[in-house]
C-alpha cells in the first residue's frame, strides 16, 4: 500500500538508525523498516510545521502532499496547543496552515514505555484521541487502520487491500491499551497532576529552583526539542528577508530588551519562568496543556535534570 502512496506522497516514518528512533524520509527499501507502536521518535512533530529557519515575507511554496507515519499521542496532544497559537483568527500563520493542510497525520499508540514517558499523569492516554486522521496499530502480522477524519477517510479508500479486523484482534488491542496505560499510572503514581503542578510552581520559594538550576548551562534542548515550545526570533535582512527562526527561553539574553535590561538574566529565574509558562500562563491563555508527559526535556538534558523529581520534591516539601 505504501509502494502506491510513495509518488504522490511525501512520506516520513519511525526508523531505528543504530539507537536511535526518529522520523526518516520514506523509500521504497525502508517500507519493511518501519517501527510501530514504539514510543517515541527523538524528534518532536512540531518540526513538520515550524522549521527552525524559513523566511517568513515570501510566498509560501507549493506543498507536496505529505504522510507522517508514527505520531504518537503525546504530540499529537501538542498539536492542540500549536492551533491554537498559529491558525488563530485573524493573525493565521499561512505557512503553518498550508503544511497542516496537506499532511495526513497517522498516529500510533504506544505498547510500551520508556522510563521518563508520564503522558496519562497529564490527561493523555498512549492512544491518541485527538488530532490524528488515522489511527493505527500494530498486532503481530496485522496492520488496524481506524479513519478518525475526512482526510483520513478519502486516504483509506485509496487503499482497495483493507478488510476489517478479527474481533480477537480487538480484543488483544484493548487488553494492551489498557496494560500500558495501568503500567504508566504505576510509574508515575506520585508524579502530581497538570492543575496541582501548577498550583506547586507559583506557591513554590526560590530555594528549589536555585537547587535545580545549579546543573543548568542554558543550552535550551530542553525547549527546542519540547514538542509545544515554539518561541522564535525574526530577524531582518537585506533585500526584504524577515527570516523566522527558532528560539528558546532557557538562552541567555532571551528576554533582554533597550539597555541591556533583562528581567531573565538570572538563570534560576530564567528556569523557574520555563515552568510558569508551561503549567500556568499557557493553560490559562489557551485553555490547553503545556506539557503532554513526552520526557524529551529530561531525556535531552546535558545538566541531568528531571523535572519530574523537581516537581515531586516541591510536593513532599508541601506535604511537610
Amino acid at each position: 500500500m505504501l509502494e502506491t502512496l510513495i509518488f504522490d506522497y511525501t512520506i516520513y516514518a519511525p526508523l531505528q538508525i543504530q539507537n536511535t528512533l526518529d522520523y526518516q524520509l520514506l523509500s521504497s527499501e525502508d517500507i519493511p523498516h518501519i517501527i510501530y507502536n514504539t514510543p517515541k521518535p527523538v524528534s518532536p512533530l512540531k518540526i513538520f510545521f515550524l522549521p527552525i529557519k524559513e523566511n517568513v515575507v515570501r510566498q509560501p511554496p507549493a506543498f507536496r502532499p505529505g504522510i507522517i507515519i508514527g505520531c504518537p499521542a503525546c504530540d499529537l496532544q501538542a498539536i492542540d496547543i500549536l492551533d491554537k497559537i498559529y491558525l488563530n483568527e485573524p493573525f493565521t500563520d499561512t505557512y503553518y496552515k498550508q503544511r497542516r493542510e496537506n499532511t495526513i497525520l497517522i498516529g500510533t499508540d504506544c505498547h510500551s514505555q520508556l522510563p521518563h514517558c508520564h503522558c496519562t499523569t497529564y490527561g493523555t492516554t498512549p492512544c491518541p484521541d485527538k488530532h490524528a486522521d488515522i489511527l493505527l496499530s500494530a498486532i503481530d502480522d496485522e496492520l488496524i487502520l481506524v479513519p478518525k477524519t475526512e482526510k483520513g477517510i478519502q486516504l483509506t479508500e485509496q487503499l482497495k487491500e483493507l478488510s476489517s479486523p478479527s474481533e480477537e484482534i480487538l480484543s488483544r488491542l484493548r487488553i494492551t491499551r489498557n496494560t500500558i496505560e495501568k503500567e504508566l499510572n504505576k510509574q508515575n503514581k506520585e508524579l502530581p497532576n497538570y492543575p496541582e503542578t501548577g498550583q506547586l510552581i507559583k506557591n513554590s520559594d526560590n530555594h528549589i529552583w536555585k537547587k535545580y538550576a545549579r546543573t543548568c548551562v542554558s543550552c535550551g534542548a530542553c525547549a527546542t526539542i519540547c514538542p509545544t515550545c515554539t518561541c522564535f526570533l525574526l530577524v531582518d535582512r537585506p533585500g526584504f528577508e524577515k527570516v523566522r527562526q527558532m528560539d528558546a527561553c532557557q538562552l541567555p539574553g532571551f528576554a533582554r530588551i533597550a539597555a541591556g535590561e533583562d528581567q531573565l538574566g538570572n538563570r534560576s529565574v530564567r528556569f523557574k519562568n520555563r515552568y510558569l509558562c508551561k503549567y500556568v500562563w499557557k493553560s490559562e491563555n489557551l485553555n490547553s496543556i503545556a506539557c503532554t508527559g513526552c520526557g524529551r526535556c529530561i531525556e535531552t538534558c546535558i545538566g541531568n535534570i528531571n523535572k519530574n523529581e523537581l516537581f515531586m520534591e516541591i510536593k513532599g516539601n508541601e506535604i511537610k
